[in-house]
Protein backbone atom coordinates (compact mmCIF):
# COMPACT_ATOMS: atom_id res chain seq x y z
CA UNK A 1 0.00 0.00 0.00
CA UNK A 2 2.81 2.63 0.73
CA UNK A 3 4.63 0.86 -2.52
CA UNK A 4 1.24 2.41 -4.16
CA UNK A 5 0.93 5.64 -2.79
CA UNK A 6 4.23 6.53 -3.40
CA UNK A 7 3.41 6.04 -7.11
CA UNK A 8 0.57 7.92 -7.01
CA UNK A 9 2.24 11.58 -5.26
CA UNK A 10 1.74 14.24 -7.26
CA UNK A 11 5.40 14.50 -7.96
CA UNK A 12 6.02 11.43 -8.94
CA UNK A 13 3.15 11.57 -11.83
CA UNK A 14 5.26 14.68 -12.63
CA UNK A 15 8.41 13.46 -13.17
CA UNK A 16 7.17 10.38 -14.90
CA UNK A 17 5.06 12.47 -17.32
CA UNK A 18 8.16 14.91 -18.07
CA UNK A 19 10.12 11.44 -18.84
CA UNK A 20 7.74 10.17 -20.82
CA UNK A 21 7.33 13.65 -22.66
CA UNK A 22 11.13 13.68 -23.00
CA UNK A 23 11.31 9.97 -23.94
CA UNK A 24 8.77 11.08 -27.15
CA UNK A 25 11.04 13.38 -28.04
CA UNK A 26 13.75 11.91 -28.10
CA UNK A 27 12.28 8.92 -30.28
CA UNK A 28 11.03 11.57 -32.48
CA UNK A 29 14.66 13.23 -33.16
CA UNK A 30 15.82 9.76 -33.88
CA UNK A 31 13.98 8.66 -36.26
CA UNK A 32 13.50 12.03 -38.18
CA UNK A 33 17.63 11.69 -37.79
CA UNK A 34 17.77 8.41 -39.25
CA UNK A 35 14.93 9.38 -42.03
CA UNK A 36 16.98 12.14 -43.10
CA UNK A 37 20.33 10.13 -43.51
CA UNK A 38 18.58 7.27 -45.26
CA UNK A 39 17.14 10.00 -48.01
CA UNK A 40 20.92 11.49 -48.18
CA UNK A 41 22.42 8.02 -48.61
CA UNK A 42 18.93 6.72 -51.49
CA UNK A 43 17.68 9.86 -52.25
CA UNK A 44 18.92 9.81 -55.52
CA UNK A 45 16.65 6.81 -56.14
CA UNK A 46 13.53 8.48 -54.65
CA UNK A 47 11.13 10.79 -56.65
CA UNK A 48 12.05 14.34 -55.69
CA UNK A 49 8.85 15.05 -54.28
CA UNK A 50 8.30 11.85 -51.88
CA UNK A 51 12.12 13.47 -50.53
CA UNK A 52 10.92 16.72 -50.00
CA UNK A 53 7.83 16.01 -48.39
CA UNK A 54 9.80 13.62 -45.81
CA UNK A 55 12.82 15.91 -44.98
CA UNK A 56 10.31 18.57 -44.51
CA UNK A 57 12.41 20.37 -41.28
CA UNK A 58 9.59 23.07 -40.22
CA UNK A 59 7.00 20.24 -39.30
CA UNK A 60 9.72 19.11 -37.03
CA UNK A 61 10.42 22.37 -35.73
CA UNK A 62 6.70 23.29 -35.36
CA UNK A 63 6.19 20.24 -33.60
CA UNK A 64 9.24 20.39 -31.16
CA UNK A 65 7.61 23.84 -30.10
CA UNK A 66 4.73 22.83 -29.59
CA UNK A 67 5.67 19.50 -27.57
CA UNK A 68 8.08 22.54 -25.25
CA UNK A 69 4.84 24.80 -24.80
CA UNK A 70 2.91 21.44 -23.42
CA UNK A 71 5.97 20.67 -21.40
CA UNK A 72 5.70 24.40 -19.82
CA UNK A 73 2.32 24.14 -19.50
CA UNK A 74 2.55 20.93 -17.49
CA UNK A 75 5.18 22.68 -15.42
CA UNK A 76 3.02 25.70 -14.55
CA UNK A 77 0.21 23.46 -13.86
CA UNK A 78 1.79 21.09 -11.35
CA UNK A 79 3.20 24.28 -9.42
CA UNK A 80 -0.17 25.49 -8.90
CA UNK A 81 -1.44 22.05 -7.60
CA UNK A 82 1.76 21.97 -5.78
CA UNK A 83 0.86 25.44 -3.96
CA UNK A 84 -2.53 24.24 -3.53
CA UNK A 85 -1.90 21.11 -2.09
CA UNK A 86 0.60 22.90 0.49
CA UNK A 87 -2.52 25.63 1.18
CA UNK A 88 -4.63 23.14 2.05
CA UNK A 89 -2.24 21.21 4.21
CA UNK A 90 -1.49 24.95 5.91
CA UNK A 91 -5.61 25.37 6.35
CA UNK A 92 -5.69 22.06 7.79
CA UNK A 93 -3.02 22.68 10.63
CA UNK A 94 -5.39 26.23 11.33
CA UNK A 95 -8.44 24.34 11.57
CA UNK A 96 -6.72 22.18 13.96
CA UNK A 97 -4.70 25.31 15.91
CA UNK A 98 -8.03 27.10 15.80
CA UNK A 99 -10.41 24.69 16.95
CA UNK A 100 -8.18 23.56 20.35
CA UNK A 101 -7.85 26.98 20.90
CA UNK A 102 -11.78 27.71 21.04
CA UNK A 103 -11.97 24.23 22.60
CA UNK A 104 -10.66 24.79 25.31
CA UNK A 105 -11.74 28.29 26.61
CA UNK A 106 -15.28 27.38 25.36
CA UNK A 107 -14.44 23.73 27.64
CA UNK A 108 -13.65 26.20 30.53
CA UNK A 109 -16.53 28.50 30.43
CA UNK A 110 -18.65 25.31 30.45
CA UNK A 111 -17.28 23.58 33.38
CA UNK A 112 -17.84 26.63 35.73
CA UNK A 113 -21.31 27.04 34.48
CA UNK A 114 -22.25 23.48 35.10
CA UNK A 115 -20.24 23.85 38.93
CA UNK A 116 -22.41 27.08 39.60
CA UNK A 117 -25.55 25.27 38.24
CA UNK A 118 -25.03 21.80 39.80
CA UNK A 119 -23.50 23.07 43.24
CA UNK A 120 -23.83 25.11 46.01
CA UNK A 121 -20.74 27.20 45.20
CA UNK A 122 -20.23 29.82 47.65
CA UNK A 123 -20.44 34.25 46.36
CA UNK A 124 -16.82 34.60 46.42
CA UNK A 125 -16.20 31.76 44.44
CA UNK A 126 -18.79 32.57 42.14
CA UNK A 127 -17.17 35.59 41.49
CA UNK A 128 -13.92 33.94 41.32
CA UNK A 129 -15.10 31.83 38.38
CA UNK A 130 -16.59 34.93 37.10
CA UNK A 131 -13.63 36.33 36.47
CA UNK A 132 -12.16 33.26 34.65
CA UNK A 133 -15.38 33.05 32.70
CA UNK A 134 -14.11 37.00 31.58
CA UNK A 135 -11.08 36.03 30.94
CA UNK A 136 -11.75 32.72 28.21
CA UNK A 137 -14.55 34.84 26.92
CA UNK A 138 -11.89 38.07 26.16
CA UNK A 139 -9.38 34.92 25.10
CA UNK A 140 -12.00 34.01 22.18
CA UNK A 141 -12.57 37.29 21.88
CA UNK A 142 -9.58 38.05 20.54
CA UNK A 143 -9.07 35.17 18.56
CA UNK A 144 -12.08 35.60 16.54
CA UNK A 145 -10.70 39.77 16.11
CA UNK A 146 -7.10 38.33 14.88
CA UNK A 147 -8.73 36.01 12.12
CA UNK A 148 -11.18 38.66 11.01
CA UNK A 149 -8.38 41.45 11.03
CA UNK A 150 -6.47 39.35 8.99
CA UNK A 151 -8.73 39.04 6.29
CA UNK A 152 -9.41 42.49 6.37
CA UNK A 153 -5.73 42.89 6.32
CA UNK A 154 -6.07 40.80 2.83
CA UNK A 155 -8.47 42.51 1.19
CA UNK A 156 -7.58 45.89 2.04
CA UNK A 157 -10.67 46.51 3.98
CA UNK A 158 -8.87 47.97 7.25
CA UNK A 159 -9.49 51.68 7.94
CA UNK A 160 -5.80 53.15 8.61
CA UNK A 161 -4.95 55.87 10.49
CA UNK A 162 -1.63 56.98 9.06
CA UNK A 163 -0.11 59.92 11.18
CA UNK A 164 3.17 61.95 11.61
CA UNK A 165 5.69 60.45 14.21
CA UNK A 166 8.56 61.02 16.25
CA UNK A 167 9.96 57.51 15.84
CA UNK A 168 11.62 57.01 19.53
CA UNK A 169 9.07 58.87 21.13
CA UNK A 170 6.33 56.63 19.72
CA UNK A 171 8.47 53.34 19.97
CA UNK A 172 8.67 53.77 23.77
CA UNK A 173 5.16 54.25 24.51
CA UNK A 174 4.00 51.51 22.33
CA UNK A 175 6.77 49.38 24.11
CA UNK A 176 5.47 50.79 27.58
CA UNK A 177 1.96 49.81 27.01
CA UNK A 178 2.94 46.66 25.36
CA UNK A 179 4.65 45.61 28.64
CA UNK A 180 1.73 46.79 30.97
CA UNK A 181 -0.77 44.54 28.69
CA UNK A 182 1.95 41.52 29.29
CA UNK A 183 2.38 42.48 33.03
CA UNK A 184 6.16 42.34 32.58
CA UNK A 185 8.48 43.30 35.00
CA UNK A 186 10.73 46.69 34.65
CA UNK A 187 13.69 44.82 33.63
CA UNK A 188 12.40 42.02 31.17
CA UNK A 189 13.00 44.70 28.00
CA UNK A 190 15.71 47.10 27.58
CA UNK A 191 15.40 49.64 24.67
CA UNK A 192 19.43 50.79 23.46
CA UNK A 193 19.45 53.89 21.20
CA UNK A 194 18.42 56.49 19.80
CA UNK A 195 16.12 57.69 16.71
CA UNK A 196 15.49 61.02 16.28
CA UNK A 197 13.52 61.02 12.89
CA UNK A 198 9.95 61.20 11.49
CA UNK A 199 8.08 58.14 9.89
CA UNK A 200 4.36 57.14 8.78
CA UNK A 201 2.88 55.14 11.21
CA UNK A 202 -0.47 53.37 12.09
CA UNK A 203 -0.25 53.71 15.94
CA UNK A 204 -2.94 50.64 16.64
CA UNK A 205 -1.34 48.55 13.64
CA UNK A 206 2.17 48.84 14.91
CA UNK A 207 0.95 48.37 18.72
CA UNK A 208 -0.77 44.69 17.00
CA UNK A 209 3.19 44.27 15.48
CA UNK A 210 5.28 44.90 18.84
CA UNK A 211 2.64 42.70 20.81
CA UNK A 212 3.37 39.85 18.31
CA UNK A 213 7.17 39.66 18.61
CA UNK A 214 6.91 40.14 22.61
CA UNK A 215 4.00 37.67 22.60
CA UNK A 216 6.85 35.52 20.72
CA UNK A 217 9.88 36.40 22.41
CA UNK A 218 8.06 35.23 25.85
CA UNK A 219 6.55 32.13 24.45
CA UNK A 220 9.64 31.09 22.87
CA UNK A 221 12.41 31.86 25.78
CA UNK A 222 13.57 29.07 28.00
CA UNK A 223 13.63 30.99 31.11
CA UNK A 224 12.38 34.41 31.89
CA UNK A 225 11.98 36.76 29.22
CA UNK A 226 15.14 38.87 28.40
CA UNK A 227 14.82 40.95 25.56
CA UNK A 228 16.55 44.05 24.33
CA UNK A 229 15.22 46.68 21.45
CA UNK A 230 17.81 48.64 19.39
CA UNK A 231 16.67 51.59 17.46
CA UNK A 232 18.51 53.98 15.06
CA UNK A 233 17.93 56.08 11.81
CA UNK A 234 20.01 55.26 8.84
CA UNK A 235 19.68 57.96 5.41
CA UNK A 236 16.66 56.28 4.45
CA UNK A 237 15.10 54.50 7.20
CA UNK A 238 14.45 53.86 10.44
CA UNK A 239 15.43 51.16 11.99
CA UNK A 240 14.41 48.78 14.99
CA UNK A 241 15.61 45.35 16.34
CA UNK A 242 13.98 42.79 18.78
CA UNK A 243 16.74 40.64 20.05
CA UNK A 244 15.81 37.66 22.40
CA UNK A 245 17.28 34.81 24.48
CA UNK A 246 14.88 32.08 23.16
CA UNK A 247 15.37 28.58 21.39
CA UNK A 248 16.78 30.38 18.22
CA UNK A 249 15.22 29.70 14.35
CA UNK A 250 16.95 27.25 12.67
CA UNK A 251 18.17 28.75 9.07
CA UNK A 252 15.69 26.36 6.92
CA UNK A 253 12.69 28.08 8.95
CA UNK A 254 13.72 31.84 8.81
CA UNK A 255 11.44 32.57 5.91
CA UNK A 256 8.75 29.92 6.99
CA UNK A 257 7.63 31.47 9.79
CA UNK A 258 6.34 34.60 8.34
CA UNK A 259 3.70 32.40 6.01
CA UNK A 260 0.54 32.05 6.50
CA UNK A 261 -0.81 29.53 9.11
CA UNK A 262 2.54 28.09 9.51
CA UNK A 263 3.92 26.82 13.17
CA UNK A 264 7.41 25.37 13.36
CA UNK A 265 7.34 22.42 15.24
CA UNK A 266 10.88 19.80 16.77
CA UNK A 267 11.00 17.64 19.31
CA UNK A 268 13.18 20.48 21.42
CA UNK A 269 10.78 23.01 20.23
CA UNK A 270 7.88 24.45 23.16
CA UNK A 271 4.22 23.69 23.09
CA UNK A 272 2.80 26.70 22.75
CA UNK A 273 -0.88 27.63 21.50
CA UNK A 274 -1.79 30.07 19.10
CA UNK A 275 -3.53 30.06 15.37
CA UNK A 276 0.46 30.19 13.38
CA UNK A 277 -1.02 33.90 11.94
CA UNK A 278 1.20 36.40 14.38
CA UNK A 279 4.20 36.73 12.10
CA UNK A 280 2.58 36.54 9.17
CA UNK A 281 0.87 39.57 10.32
CA UNK A 282 3.76 41.50 11.39
CA UNK A 283 4.78 40.44 7.98
CA UNK A 284 1.87 41.99 6.04
CA UNK A 285 1.73 45.37 8.51
CA UNK A 286 5.28 46.19 7.97
CA UNK A 287 4.73 45.62 4.56
CA UNK A 288 1.52 47.81 4.20
CA UNK A 289 4.00 50.83 6.14
CA UNK A 290 6.39 50.31 3.07
CA UNK A 291 9.48 48.60 5.51
CA UNK A 292 10.13 45.03 5.30
CA UNK A 293 11.00 42.72 8.47
CA UNK A 294 13.75 40.16 8.76
CA UNK A 295 15.04 37.36 11.41
CA UNK A 296 18.18 36.26 11.81
CA UNK A 297 19.30 33.41 14.39
CA UNK A 298 22.76 32.03 15.50
CA UNK A 299 21.93 29.04 16.30
CA UNK A 300 19.36 26.67 18.66
CA UNK A 301 19.20 28.26 22.05
CA UNK A 302 21.40 31.19 21.24
CA UNK A 303 17.91 33.46 20.67
CA UNK A 304 16.71 35.14 17.38
CA UNK A 305 16.51 38.89 16.21
CA UNK A 306 13.50 40.34 14.41
CA UNK A 307 14.83 43.65 12.65
CA UNK A 308 12.37 46.02 11.10
CA UNK A 309 12.72 48.71 8.69
CA UNK A 310 10.51 51.38 8.01
CA UNK A 311 11.02 54.59 5.75
CA UNK A 312 11.72 58.19 6.69
CA UNK A 313 9.35 60.64 6.66
CA UNK A 314 10.04 62.45 3.24
CA UNK A 315 13.11 60.85 2.79
CA UNK A 316 12.51 57.83 1.22
CA UNK A 317 9.69 56.32 -0.36
CA UNK A 318 7.88 59.63 -0.55
CA UNK A 319 5.15 58.74 -2.96
CA UNK A 320 3.73 55.89 -1.07
CA UNK A 321 4.20 57.72 2.46
CA UNK A 322 2.44 60.08 1.00
CA UNK A 323 -0.44 57.70 -0.01
CA UNK A 324 -0.40 56.78 3.10
CA UNK A 325 -1.18 60.01 3.98
CA UNK A 326 -3.45 61.33 1.55
CA UNK A 327 -5.93 57.77 2.34
CA UNK A 328 -6.03 58.77 6.18
CA UNK A 329 -6.90 62.65 5.46
CA UNK A 330 -9.66 61.04 3.16
CA UNK A 331 -10.88 59.37 6.23
CA UNK A 332 -10.92 62.64 8.09
CA UNK A 333 -8.51 62.25 10.75
CA UNK A 334 -5.24 63.47 9.41
CA UNK A 335 -3.06 64.95 12.28
CA UNK A 336 0.31 65.96 12.98
CA UNK A 337 1.89 63.90 15.89
CA UNK A 338 5.36 64.55 15.50
CA UNK A 339 5.97 66.47 19.00
CA UNK A 340 3.60 63.92 20.36
CA UNK A 341 5.08 61.79 22.86
CA UNK A 342 8.33 63.35 23.77
CA UNK A 343 11.13 60.62 24.52
CA UNK A 344 11.25 58.24 27.40
CA UNK A 345 13.95 57.20 29.12
CA UNK A 346 16.30 54.50 28.02
CA UNK A 347 15.16 51.57 29.86
CA UNK A 348 11.40 50.06 30.33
Amino acid sequence: MKKLNFLIHPVVVFVLAQLAWLLLLGIWIYWYVSNYIIFNKVGEKLSPQLVAKSTNIIALVSGIVFLVAILVGMYLIFIYLNRQVKLTKLYDKFVANVTHELKSPLTSIQLYLETIHLRDVPQEKQRQFIELMLKDTNRLQSLINSILEIAGLEQKNIAHNFQIYQADSIIKTLIRESMEQFNLPPGAIEIQGEAPCKCVLDRDALKIVFNNLIDNAIKYSISNLRLTIKMACSAKYFEISFRDRGIGILPKDQKKIFHKFQRIYGKNNPTVKGTGLGLYWVKEIIKYHGGKVTVSSAGRDKGSTFRIELPIYQTSKRRYVNYLLKITKRNGNQTDNSTENQPQSETT
